[in-house]
């Protein structure tokens, strides 16, 4: 990606590290006492429940009780310590998702677009981004899949998916966990959840989450504080059991954010000739962005109800049936000056129902799954660009409106063809329709309608209205040897697909005459408004070994990327002037890649009964490095600039290191711990920009957690980013790399993000 001899060295590393110690699988939560080999972890990454050790995939588990012992606060934790993830809040905003696996993914948030990374929550795909950097509570474990997952999981996981698993509720006695977590920033979280059983098969159950932490700057134009955190989440559930084999649950949720709009830090000062001079701030969580027009507010629920019959020991027929939706408002500030020089307020709205039927079987030597999937979702966004306050007040509006219906059916079967053998076959055939409205307006005036301002319509630079589908067949074919209970090698060939869609920022206007007939005909319009899906084709060879005081995960990787959509904007002078005073959105279909890497995960008991009767000290690690180049980068232009491009937010080296020491403690059990993770030089965009890409950093964070011999008590204290790493997330661009000059506005934007600065927290939690 940067040089083939950087690569070099770091497999070479990589090989002396194979050479000399024991590679193991990702850390597991462990009572003091108990060794590597005695953890039997369980996850359903080929929906139905196997031991991890089984999967011939790359798969890392967190446990609930892992999750609060780190001092994870969001799902964003835990890419420091998987190999080869990217997650990060988006540009500007508090909880919409960003996530890059293997290198890759989707950072544009707006209607139109897909993820490359499925996000699931109790096995329901959330269709849209926006609200899901989930926070954890209540939560059973969370999976992380790397690699396409097509045939199980679908269009939009060819990265890999992320499975958010909540608990289930006691069936036998209530139960009730209150916590409290008060530190640096003025945080102060409350979390209760608790379970009631109303006879012997009936139970209900809740859990609230009231999240509250001060910002960690501020707004110096209008006081308000920066990157603070205002939510309020509750899940309430009612579950079923008439007889052993028969389980319905009914579940709702609904989270509410009210956090203040996230301004970003500009890295150049303003431009000369603007009404006034700005320089660079010296807190990069200090802002100076104006604008104000709507609050930023997001808030999302979902109702979900499961379905399971255990028919008998071989069969099991699942239903999952979900209706989701979220709105947020959030003023985007680009320029982040109080001036609107590149104002964006937007609105997103999502609302989906699926519905997914599973059958399952357990054989002797067979078993799988095999169902039907259907998706009925609509997207909406409306956003203007107010390029101009100060004289006209020019807005560029941009509505989209996308309805996607996909269905599908699936099997995955395992034969064992030995007692040390077996074979995986499975396909799903997909077929998907997308139905998008794209209407943009020039405005004078200010803002629109939509964000309470006068402006108004002096030109519809787009009024396009088109549908397209397509179908898909993904299979997956896997080998897997296990000549032992403690080895299991494997090959797997994948494959997985991204929707296509409708470029929702793009101007039918800025057609290009493709046939040169000199009449832009409805075709052309098609054409350039239009983009096609992308495909990932995966082979994956792995070795998974447990047994005595270690393990170990190590997955070798090779992909192939086609019809890579790459969104861009390109600005448009329309008067004439010199200065682009619009924009269109551009869309294609740029090209392919390769990406090719490997992962180890590990964990070793180093000893135990050390110091004290019954004490364990455990080292564990992740170890990710990729190489991605671009076969073919075909830009807007027509012009193929793939020896200068670079995969976009996925460094070449990622890898972490914690050292766990448990102990019997004051009546309990006690397990401090410290992590460090690395993570390598990393581009925001295709096109690399020094000024703004983020150089290679290091995060370290600490815990210290003691639990109560009969698990009543909880105390923990957790440290993240003890060095006070300043490192960018995200970032905007509309400059020129070389002279800085502004593409959009008059004043330039280069703005970045930052991850959260060091904090400290204090837990303590009551379980009854």
């Amino acid at each position: 990606m940067k040089s083939n001899q950087k690569l070099t060295r770091a497999a070479l590393l990589l090989s002396t590290i194979a050479s000399t110690v024991l590679i193991a699988a990702p850390v597991q939560a462990q009572q003091a006492g108990e060794t590597a080999s005695q953890d039997v972890i369980t996850v359903t990454a080929r929906r139905r429940e196997e031991s991890l050790q089984d999967v011939p995939l790359a798969v890392t588990a967190y446990s609930g009780e892992q999750l609060e012992a780190m001092g994870a606060v969001d799902i964003l934790a835990v890419a420091e310590t998987t190999p080869n993830v990217t997650l990060e809040a988006s540009r500007g905003t508090n909880s919409t998702l960003s996530a890059f696996i293997r290198g890759v993914g989707q950072q544009d948030p707006v209607a139109g677009f897909e993820a490359g990374v499925g996000i699931y929550v109790d096995d329901v795909y959330l269709n849209r981004p926006q609200a899901a950097v989930l926070d954890i509570y209540d939560v059973e474990r969370i999976e992380v899949l790397r690699g396409p997952q097509g045939t199980l999981y679908g269009r939009n996981t060819i990265g890999g998916a992320i499975k958010y698993v909540t608990r289930r509720l006691d069936p036998d006695a209530p139960s009730l966990t209150a916590r409290i977590n008060v530190g640096s920033y003025g945080q102060f979280d409350q979390i209760v959840s608790g379970s009631l059983p109303m006879g012997d098969t009936f139970r209900v159950g809740a859990a609230v989450a009231n999240l509250q932490r001060d910002g960690f700057g501020t707004n110096l134009y209008t006081g308000d504080e920066n990157y603070n955190k205002d939510v309020l989440g509750y899940r309430v559930s009612a579950e079923w059991e008439p007889t052993p084999d028969l389980f319905f649950r009914l579940a709702y949720d609904n989270v509410e954010d009210t956090s203040n709009a996230r301004g970003g830090h500009r890295l150049i000062p303003s431009a000369a000739g603007y009404p006034a001079f700005y320089g660079v701030l010296d807190n990069v969580f200090d802002t100076r962005a104006g604008l104000d027009v709507v609050a930023q507010s997001v808030e999302s629920d979902g109702l979900t109800f499961n379905a399971e019959w255990n028919i008998n020991d071989s069969w099991t027929v699942r239903n999952i049936l979900s209706q989701r939706q979220d709105d947020s408002t959030t003023p985007i500030d680009f320029d982040n000056l109080p001036e609107g020089d590149l104002d964006v307020p937007a609105i997103y709205t999502n609302e989906q129902i699926s519905e997914e039927f599973q059958v399952l079987y357990e054989g002797d030597r067979l078993a799988g799954v095999m169902g039907y999937y259907y998706l009925d979702a609509n997207a909406t966004t409306v956003f203007d660009v107010l390029l101009d306050t100060v004289l006209t007040g020019l807005n560029a509006q941009t509505f989209g409106d996308v309805d996607t219906t996909t269905w599908s059916v699936f099997a995955n079967f395992t034969y064992d063809l030995t007692d040390t053998i077996s074979l995986t076959l499975g396909g799903r055939y997909t077929e998907d329709e997308r139905t998008s409205r794209v209407l943009r307006r020039t405005y004078l005036g200010g803002f629109s309608e939509y964000f309470g301002g006068s402006g108004f319509a002096i030109a519809t630079t787009s009024d396009f209205l088109g549908t397209n589908s397509w179908d898909d067949f993904s299979p997956t074919v896997s080998v897997a040897w296990q000549p032992s209970s403690s080895n299991n090698f494997y090959f797997t060939y994948t494959q997985g697909f991204k929707g296509g869609g409708f470029d929702p920022r793009a101007q039918t206007t800025g057609t290009p005459d493709f046939d040169l007939s000199g009449t832009i005909t409805a075709d052309e319009v098609f054409q350039f408004m239009a983009f096609d899906p992308e495909t990932v084709d995966s082979f994956e060879l792995g070795w998974k070994y447990q047994g005595g005081n270690y393990s170990h995960a190590v997955a070798l990787f090779h992909m192939d990327y086609t019809d890579i959509q790459v969104p861009g904007s390109v600005g448009i002078d329309t008067d004439n002037d010199g200065v682009s005073d619009t924009f269109t959105g551009v869309t294609t279909n740029a090209g392919a890649a390769t990406i090719t890497g490997i992962e180890y995960e590990g964990n070793v008991d180093l000893g135990s009964d050390m110091f004290t009767g019954g004490d364990l000290l455990n080292f564990a690690w992740a170890v990710g490095i990729l190489e991605g180049s671009y076969d073919e980068f075909v830009n807007a232009f027509g012009v193929d600039i793939s020896n200068d491009v670079v995969i976009q937010n996925t460094p070449e080296a990622s890898l972490s290191a914690t050292m766990s020491y448990m102990a019997p403690f004051a009546g309990g059990d006690l397990n401090a711990s410290a992590t460090v993770s690395y993570r390598g030089d990393s581009s925001q965009f295709e096109i690399p920009f020094p000024a703004l890409d983020q150089e290679a950093y290091s995060l370290w964070n600490a815990s210290v957690v003691w639990d109560s011999e009969d698990g009543a008590w909880q105390l923990g204290l957790h440290g993240r980013n003890l060095t006070d790493e300043e490192y960018r997330v995200s970032g905007y661009d509309f400059v020129n790399n070389t002279t800085l000059a502004p593409e959009l506005g008059t004043s330039g934007t280069l703005v970045g993000y930052y991850g959260n600065p060091r904090t400290i927290t204090a837990t303590l939690a009551y379980r009854y």
